[in-house]
């Protein structure tokens, strides 16, 4: 059973819904409702609302993540008529056939956060790249060190494809003169599960005497790195950075484990992704394959040629704005 919400709109003398002449009307379909990460991103898209002044966001999902529910949602916007569907996709093949059913009847779709497969959306934002993801997580160490020592990566599996394109950016990145006085001494995998994480952070600290930094690039692995450089009573010696969730780590910044870790803000993403199906609706020119989206206090943001484009840099949080975000997500 899926929920819609936000959909009160009143039906026309033909029983269709009747669209205000003035608004531009952007439904948020996300993978389900009750989600703080998604809650988030509907703060964003409110946000790019009200300065954009003609926009009207419709937040719904489904109530359990489904494709199904989505696509059920999907069919009833576009019986409602909206002029755009930006979504973050259960399933990247699944919802090709409703969403090109969408983009048929004229509607501009619109992917971010998880994608929908290149035939079914004009484009998809992701919230970051591979090269800033792993650039990110090397700054944050070598600050947090003071520019010069020992660090090792504390993965999720050695499969991950994500993780490991990152931990490439990094180790090319690591030849580079402003991280010469950085030094890898080993990458190891937790394989996302919380207690063989926390055994292979405590491995590295016990092997690696001169250890300084930890960088898990996983929000499992991040945060049993950070219990683990408390219990081994090495807080002020050894940092851990990387990617983590606000919710999950504040504890770890408060204990001094954690000077700063990063990941996406669902704020910002869904603010980008409002201001990218504005500009499709609107019919600019660059907004295409290979052009770019006016992204408000974003920036312009670039779109390649299979209609993919990466917002910006992970977001950095530290004892500033770590306890306001724990509170979203």
């Amino acid at each position: 059973m899926s929920v819609l919400a936000g959909c009160g709109e009143k039906p026309a003398a033909d029983g269709s819904p009747k669209a205000k002449a003035d608004k531009v009307r952007i439904a948020m379909v996300v993978k389900s409702l009750g989600n703080g990460f998604f809650d988030a991103a509907h703060i964003g898209a409110q946000e790019a609302a009200a300065q954009l002044k003609d926009v009207e966001i419709i937040y719904t999902g489904p109530t359990t993540p489904s494709a199904e529910g989505q696509i059920e949602i999907v069919n009833s916007l576009i019986s409602q008529k909206v002029d755009a569907i930006v979504i973050s996709a259960n399933d990247p093949n699944a919802l090709v056939p409703i969403a090109k059913k969408a983009m048929q009847r004229g509607i501009k779709v619109v992917s971010f956060d998880s994608g929908l497969a290149q035939d079914g959306r004009l484009m998809q934002l992701n919230p970051s790249n591979a090269q800033l993801i792993g650039r990110r997580q090397l700054e944050m160490a070598r600050d947090a060190i003071g520019g010069a020592g020992e660090i090792a990566i504390l993965s999720a599996s050695a499969q991950a494809t994500n993780q490991n394109l990152w931990i490439d950016v990094m180790k090319a990145e690591l030849a580079k003169p402003e991280f010469a006085q950085l030094k890898l001494v080993a990458t190891v995998y937790g394989d996302d599960q919380s207690d063989k994480s926390y055994r292979e952070a405590q491995g590295l600290l016990r092997s690696h005497p001169n250890l300084k930094a930890i960088i898990a690039p996983t929000t499992v692995g991040i945060n049993a790195a950070g219990k683990a450089v408390v219990d081994e009573k090495l807080v002020g010696k050894v940092y851990v950075t990387g990617l983590g969730l606000p919710s999950e780590m504040a504890g770890h910044v408060k204990s001094g484990a954690v000077k700063e870790f990063a990941i996406w803000n669902p704020i910002d993403l869904g603010y980008a992704a409002t201001y990218a199906a504005y500009d499709f609706v609107k019919g600019r020119p660059d907004a295409k394959a290979g052009g770019k989206v006016d992204a408000g206090r974003m920036g312009s943001i670039a779109i390649d040629a299979k209609g993919e484009a990466a917002m910006a840099e992970p977001f950095t949080y530290n004892a500033a704005n770590v306890d306001k975000f724990a509170k979203i997500f």
